[in-house]
């Protein structure tokens, strides 16, 4: 059964792990979460929880909002996600959910949006090489042939300068290196998406080996 929760990515630091080998680690902040919702198959075709972190103000948040949060007795929530999968048996309505259901070793996906660059050439955004830049050449850091001839339009999909980042980006496989329920954190080896205070997802691997 899948498991997850929601929190704030801190920031990165580092940690030795008992080998002497230094480990890079991204500090997740995760306070208990709270079941908003649990779905099923009969009601609504598939089986999940709806988790919400982190309080909405009350000038932000809307009437539907309100009533959803009452069901499960808690305030409207800022960062909304569903955990498919998940054991609902063990899941009750207006539940906390704490950093506790995972430890340390354990293999999981983190999901984030990642940071916005604005708009940027096809070198920087899709990572194209460049042309001489000397010798007369006239060509340096276009995107290059649009396209063959005969059709005399440019196909979908063609890599082009435009917006770059803040999409949803899954790092898949981190290992968790430390849990601490007393601060509510989490601590996962590497790095996950997003910039410093933003909103993340931890799930299960799902291609855990």
């Amino acid at each position: 059964m899948t498991k997850g929760i929601l929190g704030r990515k801190i920031g990165m630091t580092q940690l030795f792990a008992e080998t002497g080998e230094l480990v890079p680690v991204t500090v997740i902040q995760a306070e208990p979460n709270v079941v908003l919702q649990k779905k099923t198959a009969d009601t609504d075709g598939y089986e999940a929880i709806q988790i919400g972190f982190a309080d909405l103000k009350e000038s932000r948040s809307n009437k539907a909002q309100k009533g959803h949060a009452a069901k499960a007795e808690t305030a409207p929530k800022r960062y909304v996600r569903e955990i498919r999968d998940a054991d609902l048996d063990s899941y009750e309505l207006g539940q906390e959910v704490g950093v506790d259901i995972f430890e340390a070793g354990d293999i999981v996906d983190v999901t984030g949006t990642s940071k916005g660059k604005g708009f940027q050439g096809s070198i920087k955004r899709h990572n194209q090489s460049r042309g001489p830049m000397s010798h007369g050449s006239h060509y340096h850091r276009a995107p290059g042939s649009m396209g063959p001839v005969d059709p005399m339009r440019v196909f979908k999909g063609k890599k082009l300068p435009g917006h770059m980042g803040s999409v949803q980006v899954t790092i898949q496989n981190l290992e968790i290196v430390s849990v601490d329920a007393e601060k509510n954190l989490i601590l996962v080896k590497g790095n996950v998406p997003g910039a410093k205070k933003s909103y993340v997802k931890i799930t299960s691997a799902v291609k855990a080996k």
